[in-house]
């Protein structure tokens, strides 16, 4: 059958920028995905998506203008209910062929076949393929109700009358197929041939394509356009290397930033502005984020790194002279960059410290108070933190830095982008001369704020970081916050994502139940609830103001939110590790002993990953299963010792003998850490080992013989799975 090029195009109002690239490639995807269903287009066909501002739109191969017919095979009914003793068709299957179009005729035709037991009639028709225009139409339909839109507009037509719902409204329809229009509506619009350039620089207005292959070419010569996403975003990287060479500076990549930008133009012409030097003594991430956050320009940086006061924009317009754009887009930045330094120079006129009572009139959560009393738990445990990593020095700092983390979330910078709080909290304290440690706390305690951020820089921010996630999470999960499937409103796992990071890559030597139970403990502290209870409630009761979480002053951690949190980041480090690249089975050998010590783990890993890589290593994986089922089956509590003198089979002999010589030498390297050393060891148990079980019989029917041999392999048991449960290696 005859095929020809393909084009769809929507014109429509502005779209959001935001989501344009996702837009495009789900208006392509989702309409090839129908027309191929239905018939109407190749496997091999090529579909090419088109993106801006104000259209949607796709071009796709090979498209037939009419779906090939095809054999068609439907069950009918039982022959018992279908046909008569003397094989006449009965009322319901003439009724059944009546829906079919056909009658009473065809019944010689109809297949005799069994349905599972059942002797079936079959009906094999031949089903005529389906139209392009019904085909597109139908296309259509489904790609509007399945469009990713999180929010749909709801506009009238032209009529006045009617109302049809949109993520924008819609002003044009083309479908091309080849030359020909494609006779189809939607929303309200007849499909043409006629679509929109530039709304300032196209030479012709309205363009009228003349077929489907030369929509991407009409609309760049005539209506001064780039209809790809990817060649405008290519277009604009292009121009922007050409600029930064020219001015000798070096670009802050950004590909968010770039996709957005992309989408707010159709004639992308990339500018330098510059701005007041004097801006340059505000923080640059103010300045960075002001230029991004609210102009959608690139800032610039020096040979230095440091930011230089000059940005590129992206214009939609390309004049002859561009010096009006640029002097307009200068007065905007101008009066942004003085906000910001508006904000620098208040905020800098009040210490941090000063801040601080004020952060007991800023809620928390109505079940766990305000900032201000989270302050006391945080730098709490950030104290006792320290004390365990660095002793008094750093447990100082550390309840310092804890102290004012959060004072910066009351600054006017911080209010006004929030993404800098921690950030504008290091400037102030460096400002008013405080230790460096401790200002590089305050912005660190934040970190790691993402997947694959940065984690804190010093021991302070490390303590810091630590307490502030930690007691997030036993907070938490003491009040049931605890995440649900998709819903995660606290960052839960985040932090705990966070804290696993923390302890295995900066190696840290806490072991984690101890860790919780003492934030738990720290939370469950009544000194330090009186405290914020005797300074704060009652003094603020007394001035008339309403306090409407007084009750949580006197709520204590449950035992079971402290083992439900444990099993929470043990969840989310074998998910980690997972991703990492490690196997179920080594997670599990390694995560079913619940090491304490988290810094353990990569070297637990790695030592497991070497074992299996010996040639011994599934033998002893699986008597080690064998081993704990074993155990697990027997009745009765199983003896530490071994009775040499009940040992009477010579194979348990050898492998007590075997044991009991291998057991220093494991033991030495586990406690030194040499976890690879200790499970290669254990290559020397697979002979004994083997032949134990080829030659004794454990369960016998002398008690004490049983007993002995159990706890033989109990010893057994214990001394391979000191670095991980090895059973969970086999297979």
């Amino acid at each position: 059958m005859m095929t020809q090029n393909l084009l769809v195009e929507l014109l429509v109002e502005e779209l959001p920028p935001k989501s344009l690239k996702q837009l495009g490639d789900s208006f392509a995807q989702l309409l090839a995905a129908s027309l191929k269903t239905q018939g109407l287009m190749n496997q091999d066909a090529v579909v090419t998506t088109y993106a801006t501002p104000r259209r949607l739109a796709v071009h796709i191969s090979n498209v037939a203008a009419q779906a090939a017919d095809k054999a068609v095979t439907q069950k009918l009914m039982p022959v018992a209910v279908g046909l008569d003793a003397q094989g006449q068709a009965t009322p319901p299957l003439l009724k059944k062929l009546g829906s079919l179009g056909v009658n009473a005729s065809v019944v010689p035709q109809l297949k005799h076949a069994l349905d599972g037991k059942t002797e079936t009639l079959f009906w094999d028709s031949i089903a005529t393929g389906i139209p392009l225009t019904e085909g597109l139409q139908k296309a259509l339909q489904e790609v509007i109700a399945k469009l990713p839109i999180p929010k749909v507009m709801a506009y009238q037509l032209a009529d006045g009358w009617q109302s049809v719902n949109f993520v924008r409204p819609v002003h044009a329809l083309v479908a091309l197929h080849g030359a020909d229009i494609v006779s189809i509506n939607i929303l309200g619009l007849q499909a043409g041939r006629e679509t929109q350039g530039h709304r300032f620089e196209a030479k012709v207005n309205p363009i009228v394509l003349h077929n489907a292959d030369s929509y991407a070419q009409q609309l760049s010569t005539e209506g001064a356009v780039i209809a790809s996403f990817a060649e405008r975003r290519t277009e604009i990287t292009r121009q922007f290397t050409s600029a930064i060479a020219q001015e000798q500076l070096t670009l802050i990549d950004d590909d968010a930033l770039l996709d957005e930008v992309t989408a707010l133009v159709e004639h992308p012409n990339v500018l330098v502005g510059k701005f007041d030097v004097e801006f340059l003594q505000v923080p640059q991430e103010c300045l960075i984020l002001t230029m991004k956050a609210n102009q959608k320009y690139f800032p610039l940086l020096d040979a230095q790194g440091k930011l230089a006061n000059k940005f590129l924009l992206v214009s939609n317009i390309r004049p002859t002279n561009p010096a009006q754009v640029i002097a307009g887009n200068e007065r905007v930045i101008r009066s942004r960059l003085a906000d910001a330094k508006f904000f620098f120079d208040q905020d800098r006129k009040k210490t941090l410290a000063s801040r601080v009572p004020e952060l007991d009139k800023v809620i928390y959560h109505h079940k766990l108070g305000t900032q201000g009393l989270r302050i006391h738990y945080v730098r709490a445990i950030a104290k006792l933190i320290g004390e365990q990593l660095g002793g008094d020095a750093l447990a100082n700092q550390a309840y310092e830095a804890a102290t004012l983390a959060k004072a910066d979330l009351l600054t006017g910078m911080v209010g006004e982008f929030p993404e800098l709080q921690g950030i504008m909290g290091r400037y102030y304290a460096q400002h008013e001369g405080l230790d460096g440690e401790v200002a590089f706390a305050i912005e660190d305690h934040y970190r790691p704020r993402f997947s694959g951020d940065a984690l804190p820089r010093n021991q302070v921010g490390i303590c810091v970081a630590l307490a502030d996630k930690l007691e997030t999470l036993m907070n938490m999960f003491g009040i049931g916050e605890i995440p649900t499937g998709d819903k995660d409103p606290f960052a839960l796992r985040r932090h705990a994502l966070s804290v696993i990071r923390i302890l295995i890559e900066k190696d840290l030597p806490f072991e984690l139940n101890a860790l919780i139970g003492e934030v738990a403990g720290v939370i469950d502290n009544q000194n330090i609830r009186n405290q914020w209870t005797d300074d704060n409630i009652e003094n603020r009761r007394r001035s008339g103001e309403k306090i409407e979480f007084v009750g949580v002053a006197h709520r204590r951690i449950p035992r079971e939110s402290h083992e439900q949190l444990l099993a929470f980041i043990y969840e989310r480090l074998a998910g980690n590790l997972r991703e990492q690249g490690y196997t179920a089975q080594e997670v599990d050998a390694v995560l079913s002993l619940n090491p304490q010590q988290l810094s353990d783990i990569p070297k637990r890993l790695a030592a497991v990953r070497a074992f299996a890589a010996l040639p011994e290593a599934i033998s002893l994986a699986a008597a080690n299963k064998r081993v704990s089922n074993i155990l697990k089956k027997s009745e009765g509590s199983i003896h530490e010792e071994v009775s040499t003198k009940l040992l009477q089979e010579e194979a348990e002999q050898v492998l007590y003998q075997t044991l009991t010589t291998l057991l220093p030498e494991t033991e030495k390297a586990f406690a030194t850490g040499n976890y690879i050393a200790s499970l290669q060891a254990l290559a020397k148990l697979k002979l004994p080992v083997d032949t134990f079980f080829d030659h004794v019989m454990v369960n016998v029917e002398d008690k004490s013989l049983r007993n002995n041999r159990l706890a033989l392999l109990k010893q057994l048991q214990q001394t391979m799975n000191r670095v991980a449960d090895l059973s969970k290696l086999a297979t």
